[in-house]
Order: structure tokens, then C-alpha cells, then sequence
């Protein structure tokens, strides 16, 4: 018998499993992967670690979160730093005083770029986006929208910028200095070994059952845990009574690589609507491997999520918002089991936060 059943290795999985274990419960861990660590899983191939589905640059602001991490593997000081390359032009990432230079040549200072944009926008200016048109015009105005935003965001998506909400875009910081740092957060970087040993040396201790699929054995399962910490999705626990969440995938084309270098940089986006992947990695720049002949590179092809596939972005529009709800409803009856994580909160995360997400369930102070 289990104190608690925890129902997928990734990173809020693991982190409550390190917790509970610390306080003396008995934990099992499962996952239908082959593998502990979720969508962060990464695999050292040729000496170069390898974000088996997608680039993962931690950053946080929090003093706690970034202790806690370092417990269990050294963080580099990887800053992220990507480029955007719309029709063979290269571009810099953030929006920045770099990327407004490169779009009008002319512009001497803040206060030029700041007028560029206001008169761009003026056209489209809205006082309260309805979408992610909008919201993108009236923050950086049609030219940076138009080369930057649109056919990425649309590849990604799967839809036209007008049907999308408008907070999607407010993730994207503008600034009107010379700073390429993505991020800009105090603490940044990614673990030295990987964060395949980190999420190892979180677990030690706990049972792992691996290829092991919860709906397979859920009666079983149940019997075996008095808890359960269920990180799946919601809707298929509840067998999609009221119909399936929607989600956006990802396809991965991983090439090893017989030349030292193929971009010079750990990332760079693809943004017109032409060519078919969202961006190329170059994952030896996420560990500094500079002295490795060969490099290994994955292109991201978004596409539309079946259960044949991952789902990785919940489509948060209104109408599955109040679909989650519905189910979210459904889970406050449960007396003995609770859903968390990307899939069972319906709710994208950065890193940091699932973490924050762990320690206020588990009473954790920070």
C-alpha cells in the first residue's frame, strides 16, 4: 500500500514526490512513457544533451525555486538569446532597440522607435483587444506584427491571428534597449547533466513504473495508493464525458549533424508561413559543447493534436476554458485524488511556476 499514487514523472510529479517522500510517505510513480521526466526529458547523444521535445531554458525570479533546483544538479548560465529568421533575414528576440534597427534603418533612438509603432498602429489602435492581431498591433504595430508574429503564430496555432485570444501574446516582453536576453529573469539556466539527472537525483527513494499506463490499471492503481496526484489529462480521467479539451502538438525531426556548427546559435524562429516548422534547435549551445565536431539539430513542425500524438499547448479560448470548468467541477467531488500539472489544470506553465504550483499544494513555504 502507497501513501500516494503519483501519476506521471514530469516536473510536478517529481518535484511532490521529492517533497512527500522527504516527509516519510511512500510513493509510487508511474508513467506511459519510457522515461522519467516528462516533456523535459533529455537524452545525451554524442556527447550533446539532447531536449528530446523541445527547448527548455529554465528562469525564475525566485530565490526558493532557484535553491530548490540546484539541490539536485549545477545549473549552467545559459542565457537565451534567439533570432528570428523571417525569409532569410535574421532578427532579434526579444522585440528589442536590435530588431526595431533592423525593420527601420533610420530610427536614432527609443523615442523614434516608440514613434515608428504608435503610427503603425494608429490605424488598427483598439482600446481593448479582442485578439491576438489586435493585441500584437497595439504593442509593437504592423511591420514587426507582419514579419515577426503572424506567420509564426499562426503555424503554431493552426489558425488565423483573429481567432486566437489576445493574452497569448502578452507573453512576448518588448523593450526599447539593446538587450537580447529572452528572459531577463535574476536566475537562468539549464541543469549541467541534464534534466534528465535532476528529475533522477528529485525521485531517488520513490517506486517508478515505467510504460506503465494508468488507464491500463486504474483499478488496480486505486486499491494500491490511499492519495492519488493524477498530471494526466482531465478530460480522459473523466472519460471526456463532456467532450475532448482541445490541444495544439508538436512533431520533432532530430538530425545528428557531421559538421561542428549549423546555426551559432541555440535557437532560432522561423516566422514567415512558407517554410512548415516554427524553429530549429541547436542543442549543443544549451551546454557550451563548442568542442564537438559534430551537432545535432530538431526542427518543430507544429500540428493538430489526435490521441495518436502529445498534446503540449491547451488551447485556453473561451469555449474550452468552460469546458475545463465543467470537469474542474468534477474533481472538487473527489475526496482522495487531485489534478495538476500542464494537463490535469488545463493551463500552460513555465517551469518555476509548475514548481510554485507543487510547493503551494504541498504547504511549502517560500
Amino acid at each position: 500500500m502507497y501513501d500516494y499514487l503519483i501519476v506521471g514523472t514530469g516536473l510536478f510529479g517529481a518535484v511532490s514526490a521529492n517533497i512527500l517522500k522527504k516527509r516519510g510517505y511512500k510513493i509510487l510513480l508511474i508513467d506511459k512513457r519510457n522515461h522519467i521526466g516528462g516533456n523535459i526529458y533529455t537524452k545525451n547523444i554524442e556527447g550533446i544533451d539532447v531536449h528530446v521535445y523541445g527547448a527548455h531554458i529554465f528562469h525564475t525570479d525566485n530565490d526558493e525555486v532557484w535553491k530548490y533546483v540546484n539541490q539536485f544538479d549545477e545549473f549552467n548560465n545559459f542565457i537565451n538569446s534567439p533570432l528570428a529568421n523571417f525569409k532569410g533575414e535574421l532578427y532579434h528576440l526579444p522585440f528589442n532597440m536590435n530588431t526595431f534597427k533592423k525593420i527601420w534603418p533610420n530610427i536614432i533612438d527609443e523615442e523614434d522607435a516608440k514613434k515608428h509603432i504608435e503610427e503603425e498602429k494608429e490605424k488598427y489602435h483598439v482600446d481593448e483587444p479582442k485578439n491576438l492581431k489586435e493585441q500584437a498591433i497595439n504593442l509593437v504595430g504592423v511591420s514587426v506584427y507582419k514579419k515577426l508574429i503572424e506567420g509564426y503564430t499562426e503555424k503554431q496555432w493552426g489558425r488565423p491571428c483573429e481567432d486566437l485570444p489576445p493574452f497569448i501574446i502578452k507573453r512576448i516582453p518588448v523593450r526599447f534597449n539593446y538587450d537580447n536576453n529572452y528572459f531577463n529573469a535574476k536566475y537562468q539556466g539549464i541543469p549541467k547533466h541534464g534534466y534528465t539527472t535532476m528529475i533522477e537525483n528529485m525521485i531517488k527513494g520513490c517506486d517508478i513504473r515505467l510504460n506503465y499506463d494508468f488507464f491500463e490499471h486504474k483499478e488496480e492503481l486505486q486499491k494500491m495508493a490511499k492519495n492519488i496526484i493524477f498530471t494526466g489529462k482531465i478530460d480522459q480521467y473523466y472519460n471526456y464525458k463532456f467532450g475532448h479539451l482541445e490541444y495544439r502538438s508538436l512533431r520533432f525531426e532530430t538530425e545528428i549533424l557531421d559538421v561542428s556548427d549549423y546555426q551559432n546559435n541555440a535557437v532560432i524562429n522561423y516566422t514567415d508561413k512558407e517554410t512548415p516548422f516554427t524553429r530549429i534547435i541547436e542543442h549543443k549551445y544549451f551546454n557550451f559543447v563548442t568542442s564537438n565536431k559534430k551537432t545535432i539539430i530538431t526542427k518543430e513542425y507544429p500540428l493538430a493534436y489526435s490521441d495518436s500524438n502529445e498534446p503540449y499547448y491547451p488551447v485556453n479560448n473561451d469555449k474550452n476554458n468552460e469546458l475545463y470548468e465543467k470537469y474542474l467541477q468534477e474533481a472538487k467531488k473527489e475526496k482522495n485524488i487531485i489534478f495538476k500539472g500542464r494537463l490535469g489544470s488545463y493551463k500552460y506553465y513555465d517551469m518555476d511556476k509548475i514548481i510554485l504550483e507543487a510547493f503551494d499544494y504541498l504547504g511549502v513555504k517560500y
